[in-house]
């Protein structure tokens, strides 16, 4: 199901650009518009979950399918020698959009520090 006011679920509906590098039946990937690192893709379920408080038995093929997803996004943008997956849940965790999405970093070499 979808948020008529998510951000996220419009991007993925097409309502709003957003420079796709995936999808499939479950997944949308996108490069982030603020990127952190030379590589920074957002994977995002074409569900509306929420946050990862939200998954459940319900949803959870979508973060099956997503980890799917980035195996091969990493693969394709050429981090063979690594990456980081952030995902940020709540507002002290620091989402900032309440749509589930996973944060792809990579393309240099990453501080072992978070923050």
């Amino acid at each position: 199901m979808k948020d008529a006011n998510c951000i996220f679920c419009k991007i993925i509906d097409g309502a709003i650009p957003s420079t796709k590098v995936y999808e499939d039946e479950y997944v949308f990937a996108m490069r982030d518009i603020n990127p952190q690192a030379p590589v920074h893709i957002l994977v995002l379920p074409k569900e509306h979950i929420c946050c990862a408080d939200a998954i459940d038995e319900s949803n959870s093929v979508y973060v099956a399918k997503i980890f799917e997803a980035i195996a091969k996004i990493a693969k394709a943008e050429g981090l063979e020698k690594g990456y980081r997956v952030i995902n940020n849940c709540g507002e002290d965790g620091g989402q900032t959009v309440m749509h589930l999405h996973y944060h792809i970093l990579g393309g240099v070499k990453l501080s072992e520090k978070i923050i």
